[in-house]
């Protein structure tokens, strides 16, 4: 059975990638209704999109990042909502505040978890139902996150609108908001190379070869070419290869020694409104 492409589905394409409205709807065509494979589909004909990565999920909300008061464990929440007009709120901050110290005080591990820890007589969940009633909107912890580390940093960008956590192998303040503003700015997708998931991997080869492909160069020489462009992947999509936000003349590694030759990034986690 043919799956129905509608206008409402192009458009979506639309907002995710920045493609045209005819490029988004053969997409869709040849996908299937599939967005993702849409999307690689796009890609792989040699447009430029912007893929939507894990950390789009709320269109509304307060993200908090914060870190426990000896900085071994690093929490980020996000509480959602409907609309910017209920996230600005200062009373709407100070509940999602309020959660996070929840989940400080009580060591959690999971949202389900967190749903659970009572503030006085009330669970997170009956005092998040309590402003459901309250605003009318639909509002929950959408995320939650967690490290820990010998060393965790915590970084609130843009009023709420983004956290990062970055756990380190050893105690560097200064370092460890360096690198938090840099995951913040970069959004990359893994510490390094290694640590790139085999099918994102996988992923990105294959769009290489047919890009190479679609550019018209022989096949002969499309692997070889799509090397180059996976090492530019690498170089623009993991955290220590990526050039260093405040000093574009070295990477994140080189900016990491020069600080001290032991320290390293050992997890980082990164929530976005969007």
């Amino acid at each position: 059975m043919t799956t129905t492409i509608t206008a409402a589905d192009i458009n979506k394409l639309r907002q995710q990638t920045g493609a045209g409205m005819m490029d988004c709807r053969k997409a869709l065509t040849e996908s299937d209704g599939d967005f993702e494979a849409a999307i690689d589909y796009l890609r792989k004909k040699g447009q430029k999109v912007a893929a939507l990565r894990g950390d789009r999920e709320a269109k509304e909300g307060v993200v908090i990042a914060q870190t426990s008061a000896d900085n071994k464990t690093g929490y980020i929440i996000n509480v959602s909502c409907e609309t910017d007009f209920v996230s600005k709120n200062a009373e709407y901050i100070s509940f999602a505040q309020l959660i996070m110290n929840a989940a400080i005080a009580n060591n959690v591990k999971s949202a389900e978890e967190l749903n659970k820890v009572k503030i006085g007589n009330e669970t997170i969940a009956d005092k998040v139902n309590e402003q459901v009633a309250k605003i009318g909107e639909k509002i929950s912890v959408s995320r939650f996150e967690k490290i820990d580390a010998p060393y965790v940093s915590a970084y609130i960008h843009g009023s709420y609108r983004m956290g990062v956590l970055v756990g380190l192998n050893k105690k560097a303040e200064e370092a460890g908001k360096d690198i938090a503003m840099q995951i913040a700015a970069m959004n990359p997708i893994a510490i390094d190379e290694s640590s790139v998931p085999a099918e994102t991997l996988a992923r990105e080869k294959e769009i290489a070869i047919e890009q190479v492909k679609a550019e018209g160069k022989p096949e002969a020489m499309a692997e070889k070419i799509a090397i180059g462009k996976i090492n530019k992947f690498f170089k623009e999509s993991t955290l220590l290869a990526q050039a260093f936000v405040k000093d574009g003349n070295k990477s994140v590694a080189d900016y990491l020694k020069s600080i001290d030759p032991v320290l390293k990034v050992i997890e980082f986690k990164r929530v976005a409104l969007g």
